[in-house]
């Protein structure tokens, strides 16, 4: 070949892998830039019902469906609650037996294709739980809001914030907990979810955007009778919370934080996504470098989190060794770095946002002790 024609053929292969590189790592960011709320995860896998039986259900058999605790069961068009392992409930060696509590909806049927969901609750506060709710608006930046309200006889407000692949149906795990202490309970949909305003980009940004919709909810409570919250956030929900308690100009009236399993590093969250999608190792930092470019993503945040003076509110963090979509490691470095303000309680054996699923009654005492003083 000529040279000139070999050099412009090199110089075009290049170009044109270039290219390609850049568009899969565009593509692996959207695993977290994109990820639809109520839906899985990369990081969950996939279960197959193998039988059912009277309070029972087999499950193809994995870490996942050997978790202990308490878990929903979603799949498509169903959603049923599953208890602990039965280990001593007859099964093959390629599955699993969990108790079946209840089917919500829909049929499970062998061959179904399900996964766990920290979501144990679906629909709304009046209709999963009995609680008397109100559906109301909160004013926000890009719109309006829609949030449920649960009625409590406290001024300090309860604000719960849902994360990654779930919805303000997560909140309802603990809003039962709360109504017994009395604290009215605000669950918020903040943009991008079902009924909220879309982003402008339409992508989530980890918390570096939504947080403004934290404030909003704030002086919500504020305006409406809370003389303190609460901020109860999950995965990015609690990014969210920090951000909230950090920068926002009514922030003198958080009294607590409770983050659950929460996103310190939006660098390692997207990787940890990225990867489990299968976006190959070489391409994980185009992905990072895409989803920084694409969604105005600060650099990594982590340490101005876990430095002094960020933390100006008790703060109770519930996380665990088992996440593989927040690192635990982040948690533990901002507990130690304010051991005045900043208590971790670790839980083992837990997947991401699913803290209160593995042992529900631990996860609430401790949760009681914290939230007693701030009533």
């Amino acid at each position: 070949m000529h040279p000139v024609k070999a050099t412009a053929a090199a110089v075009t292969a290049v170009l044109a892998a270039g290219a390609a590189s850049v568009a899969a790592g565009r593509l692996a960011s959207d695993a977290a830039l994109k990820a639809p709320a109520g839906r899985p995860l990369p990081t969950e896998p996939r279960l197959t019902v193998h039988a059912t039986a009277a309070g029972q259900i087999a499950l193809t058999r994995d870490l996942a469906s050997l978790r202990p605790g308490r878990y929903g069961l979603a799949g498509d068009g169903s959603h049923a609650v599953v208890g602990p392992v039965l280990t001593a409930a007859q099964h093959t060696a390629d599955t699993v037996v969990r108790r079946l509590e209840r089917v919500t909806h829909g049929t499970l049927a062998p061959g179904d294709a399900v996964w766990l969901t920290p979501n144990v609750y679906v629909g709304n506060p009046g209709t999963a739980l009995g609680l008397d709710h109100a559906d109301i608006d909160v004013p926000g930046e890009l719109g309006t809001l829609p949030a449920w309200f649960v009625p409590g006889q406290r001024d300090t407000w309860v604000i719960a914030v849902h994360g990654l692949g779930t919805t303000r149906e997560h909140a309802m795990n603990l809003m039962g907990f709360l109504h017994e202490r009395r604290l009215p309970v605000l669950a918020l949909a903040y943009r991008g979810d079902l009924g909220a305003p879309r982003p402008p980009d339409g992508l989530n940004h980890l918390g570096e955007s939504e947080w403004r919709d934290v404030d909003a909810a704030i002086r919500y409570a504020v305006r409406y009778g809370a003389r303190r919250v609460v901020l109860l956030g999950w995965s990015t929900g609690a990014t969210m919370a920090l951000r909230a308690a950090e920068h926002s100009p009514v922030r003198e009236r958080v009294a607590g934080l409770v983050l659950d399993s929460p996103v310190l590093s939006w660098e390692a969250t997207l990787r940890a996504l990225a990867h489990a999608r299968g976006t190959p190792e070489p391409l994980l930092p185009l992905a990072v470098r895409a989803a920084q470019g694409r969604a105005g993503l600060h650099a990594d945040q982590v340490a101005g989190l876990a430095g002094s003076g960020s933390v100006a509110a008790p703060t109770l963090i519930m996380h665990g060794p088992d996440d593989t979509v927040a690192p635990w490691r982040y948690s533990r470095r901002l507990a130690a770095r304010h051991p005045d303000r900043v208590a971790l309680n670790t839980v083992r054996h837990a997947p991401h946002a699913a803290m209160w699923n593995a042992d529900p009654e631990a996860y609430e005492e401790r949760l009681r002790r914290f939230l007693t003083p701030l009533m």
